[in-house]
């Protein structure tokens, strides 16, 4: 059977951004076909050295730079800056996400570049955007995640403000990059358009995803507060200890679930009080409720939990670790996880692509591979000789 083409089977991506919202953007793309370029420094990307390694070789790296080229170039060189020209002027997109006016002082700016490829879309991932008194600053997911409020709203109510242990702006972030791309793309080659520059700042799509916050505070004064694994908007909803020591999450978002959760656990009798018919009134209740869950819970192991929550159709998951994720069946049948041979490190476990498309799917073709490995071949695309890029190297351009 013929394997069908990818989606973005033809596309030319150059990723000259560094650690995780923007080469995610690339990532994101080149797992559905597209032939991404990843431009790096001769010293390499610092997502390279982020986090835990196995014989020198960054994991984190292996998986944000899977299904990617790997030309390393001193852009703050004028041979490397004639070179990214030359790669733009047959590129689809390029990503970039250096402090703004960094490419223009190096002459390769968005304007320079679609002067010679209209066709070019541009995607420009900052901390604060383009302009702005923030703009130039340096920053991080991390900024992002205090600055959007969501540090502030995430915690134990009498803890501090609590930030997560992962790229969670950039990822966000990311995924709005690739959905923008997406965007532009479309109107490019569907609408009759150009290409264009899209201005994504981390800050952004983080606060969109907060939900209505903004709106709470602007029509009604009040001010989202922590309330740790708890919700405002329903209970019983919190995470619970079993008696084998391990943990269960439960939600009760709809009413029908609340009313499961409440006789599963012998307490029936809440469901005819008139608070528990709003959400928002039996997060009021939220200890008393939790008192009844809890203690139920407690006295059952971590199977028995989930076995009996998936009998009363109650909305219930044990809470994983990565070690448990590679042995569940869901994640399993759903080929969530996936092999790929590494040629330094062997076979490699790693997230597969984010969805399955049944016309046109996605795939990892490889893993991350070594800085410039594929910078000869890229190079050789272009036109320049080998003794050419020979000098280019000696000369650490390349």
């Amino acid at each position: 059977m013929t394997e069908a083409t990818p989606p973005l089977a033809g596309l030319r991506v150059l990723d000259l951004a560094t650690l995780f919202a923007g080469p995610l953007v690339a990532t994101f793309l080149g797992d559905f076909g597209a032939d991404v370029i990843k431009v790096e420094h001769p010293r390499g990307d610092p997502v390279r050295g982020h986090g835990q390694a196995r014989n020198g070789a960054g994991l984190w790296a292996k998986m944000i730079n899977r299904n990617k080229r790997m030309l390393s170039l001193d852009l703050s060189k004028p041979d490397a800056q004639n070179v990214l020209c030359e790669l733009a002027q047959r590129a689809d997109v390029l990503i970039e996400n250096f402090r703004p006016g960094t490419l223009e002082k190096w002459n390769i700016g968005p304007d320079t570049l679609r002067a010679s490829n209209p066709r070019l879309v541009v995607l420009r991932m900052t901390a604060f955007g383009q302009f702005g008194p923030y703009a130039r600053r340096p920053g991080f997911g991390t900024i992002a995640e205090s600055l959007s409020g969501f540090a502030a709203i995430t915690g134990q109510p009498d803890g501090p403000p609590t930030l997560p242990p992962f790229g969670l702006a950039d990822g966000i972030a990311g995924l709005a990059g690739a959905i923008a791309t997406m965007f532009a793309l479309y109107a490019r080659d569907a609408r009759g358009g150009t290409g264009q520059v899209i201005d994504v700042a981390i800050i952004e799509p983080i606060l969109t995803i907060l939900g209505a916050q903004v709106s709470v505070f602007d029509q009604l004064g009040i001010v989202q507060q922590r309330t740790g694994n708890r919700s405002a908007n329903n209970a019983p909803r919190n995470t619970y200890r079993t008696n084998d020591g391990k943990w269960v999450a439960i939600s009760t978002s709809s009413q029908s679930i609340a009313e499961r959760v409440m006789r599963l656990v012998g307490h029936a009798e809440v469901i005819d009080e008139p608070w528990f018919a709003s959400g928002v009134r039996r997060a009021e209740r939220g200890d008393e409720l939790d008192a009844y869950v809890g203690d139920w819970i407690r006295e059952r192991s971590q199977d028995e939990v989930v076995r009996a929550f998936e009998e009363a159709e109650a909305a219930v998951a044990p809470i994983y670790d990565a070690s448990d994720i590679l042995k569940d069946p869901q994640y399993a049948a759903l080929e969530s996880i996936i092999t790929v041979p590494d040629e330094e490190l062997g076979p490699l476990k790693m997230q597969n692509v984010l969805f399955r498309m049944l016309g046109t799917p996605g795939r990892v073709r490889w893993s991350g591979r070594r800085i410039g490995q594929d910078t000869d071949t890229i190079l050789g695309e272009l036109g320049i000789p080998p003794e050419r890029v020979a000098d280019l190297r000696a000369r650490g351009v390349v």
